[in-house]
């Protein structure tokens, strides 16, 4: 018997698997109701912005996968929100910046995330808005004992929200205090916001009604308003130690919603694997899959060091060409098709040596050649030094607790619905609270940048390049599973391991979660500053000595990480016979996968 931290679960009626216990008991509460997976993510994920307010809010963005029982391939939920009309590359430039701070209000796009959620919710759910929205609002009114690492982050934010994010201090600093570890933690003016929301939601009749009506209300009605009365006059500090005020109103608001759009997937090993279009970074999972085609995973040690230098030098050139070419399809032309192509991915590996890459190296797409040349000259630019004013790449806390993180959802419910939701943005950090919400704003608007021409150049009504980036998968048995993770720039590659294990190794959820996980920072970062770190590959302890001694010796900039310390993986399946399993890392010891 393979030794797991968790079992598998194992049932038949619904698994709910999230990156906090108590999102993931109110997902369940929600199937037992008798809603779909649709209501249980949603409700769910109105409790991670409570209980993670570090890693995710209410006015973030979130990037999600549907899978009706249906229907033969998953649907993307797009809940990333568009650069205001005043976000041009010149008025950013006229503010004295090169890179777009990764905090404060020019950082901002139209929230995204509430609205993906009312539109799973009107169009997969079964239950009332309220009933599905009551227990985020019970734990925002009545409280939650509070994560340590959530204290951790206001302690370390306490003089910004003092000096110079008033609105901040009393919501994250209740009694001008720096809330306990473990003690119960609320935030009544956001209780107070999702209470009008639901209340105005009801002086409508009707299911579907009521959801319209919220998302009229967050998008044309009081909390557009909020939002745009407090940018009108607001200035404060951002990630670069300077006063600025935002570009964003009521007007870019009223003017976005959420949307459908078809996913993107490859075929590996009979495997089908889906993904979110090139407004994410999804897609880097699925080149490196085509390199990875003709190799004899399947022999490869998982814990070996061939296994592990084969997918890190894939990511660095399937990385190098998110860089270049990855971008708003809708307004940009991105060479999708050849990117995820057989015989591309076959040439980008004939580029992997045996040692480890120092150098970036996206590939070759004809009609594209500047995409490619312009990304050499950015990664070539000396990173700038940034001010510590709620700045970092939301990636891990075994990075350093400054930095912050996301959150992540996998429901499958009785009828076989599967949803893969990656909420984030609009955490305490990113932002001063928007008074009245109880909340800030998001800062995905770092990931553009302020050169011309590019598919990633800041414009307004374009979606930034995010690093959110929820996947399913389809066993050629029919056997469908949502899977995801946060990360920043990590998501994608600590899947990439996750689904080789599964496909080539035979692993069950639990153990491909469990097994060592390692990433490399050799990319450009999407976060600001933006850095690149050449060669360099972090990996978990609990790989063999041998095996990190030989990626030392391949060239490999080798950093180990503490133990246990990589990865916040959930997974959640439906077999055809209507067998349901899940697993949730035991990393961080926050996720929690509930079923039966």
């Amino acid at each position: 018997m393979t030794f797991t931290t968790r079992p598998e679960l194992a049932g038949t009626f619904g698994m709910v698997t999230t990156t906090h216990w108590l999102a993931s008991a109110t997902g369940m509460k929600m199937l037992e109701a008798g809603g779909s997976a649709a209501d249980a993510a949603a409700a769910a994920g109105f409790v991670l912005n409570v209980v993670e307010p570090h890693l995710n809010g209410p006015l973030g963005d979130m990037p999600a996968m549907i899978w009706p029982v249906g229907d033969d391939q998953p649907t993307v939920v797009c809940g990333q929100g568009t650069a205001p009309a005043g976000a041009t590359i010149d008025h950013y430039r006229s503010e004295g910046l090169d890179l777009i701070p990764g905090s404060g209000l020019l950082a901002t796009v139209v929230p995204g995330q509430f609205d993906a959620f009312m539109l799973m919710l009107r169009d997969h759910g079964r239950l009332p808005l309220r009933e599905v929205m009551a227990p985020a609002i019970y734990y925002a009114r009545h409280g939650h004992p509070i994560l340590p690492r959530v204290a951790a982050t206001i302690a370390d934010m306490a003089h910004v929200f003092r000096d110079e994010w008033p609105t901040s201090a009393p919501v994250w600093l209740p009694g001008g205090a720096v809330p306990e570890p473990g003690a119960l933690f609320a935030n009544p003016m956001l209780a107070d916001f999702w209470d009008r929301l639901v209340s105005e939601a009801e002086a409508v009749s009707g299911r579907e009604a009521q959801i319209e009506a919220a998302r009229k209300a967050f998008h044309q009605g009081f909390v557009a308003e909020a939002i745009d009365t407090y940018l009108r006059d607001a200035c404060v500090m951002d990630a670069t130690g300077e006063r600025r005020k935002g570009v964003m109103t009521g007007q870019d608001m009223a003017g976005w919603r959420a949307s459908y759009e078809p996913a993107v997937s490859v075929e590996h090993a009979g495997w089908d694997v889906f993904k979110c279009g090139t407004w994410t970074q999804g897609p880097v999972l699925l080149q490196c899959l085509q390199m990875l085609s003709g190799d004899g995973l399947a022999e490869l040690d998982p814990v070996g060091d061939d296994f592990v230098h084969l997918i890190t030098e894939a990511l660095k050139l399937g990385f190098a060409d998110r860089e270049a070419y990855y971008g708003d399809p809708l307004m940009s032309d991105v060479p999708t098709e050849t990117l995820l192509s057989a015989a591309y991915g076959q040439a980008r590996r004939g580029q992997i040596a045996d040692t480890a890459s120092l150098v970036q190296r996206p590939g070759e797409i004809a009609g594209h050649e500047a995409l490619a040349q312009a990304f050499l000259k950015r990664a070539a630019r000396k990173a700038v030094d940034d001010k510590g004013i709620g700045v970092g790449e939301p990636t891990m806390a075994h990075l350093t607790e400054k930095r912050g993180d996301t959150v992540h959802i996998d429901v499958v419910d009785q009828w076989g619905n599967a949803v893969s939701a990656t909420p984030s943005g609009g955490w305490l950090k990113s932002n001063p609270v928007i008074p009245g919400l109880g909340v800030p704003l998001n800062t995905r608007a770092q990931m553009f940048w302020l050169d011309e021409g590019l598919p990633t150049s800041l414009a307004p009504g374009r979606r930034p390049r995010t690093t959110l980036s929820p996947s399913m998968a389809r066993r050629p048995d029919g056997t469908r599973i949502a899977f995801g993770t946060p990360g920043g720039d990590q998501q994608d590659q600590w899947q990439l391991t996750f689904l080789l294990r599964l496909i080539h190794h035979g692993m069950n959820l639990q153990e491909a979660i469990d097994g060592p996980l390692f990433h490399t920072g050799h990319l450009q970062a999407s976060f600001y500053p933006r850095g690149i770190r050449p060669g360099h590959l972090m990996a978990e302890p609990h790989f063999p000595a041998a095996t990190l001694e030989a990626l030392r010796a391949r060239g490999h900039r080798l950093e180990v990480s503490e133990p246990w310390a990589i990865g916040r993986l959930t997974a959640a399946s439906r077999a055809p016979d209507g067998m349901l399993k899940a697993a949730a890392t035991p990393r961080l010891m926050q996720a929690y996968a509930i079923g039966r």
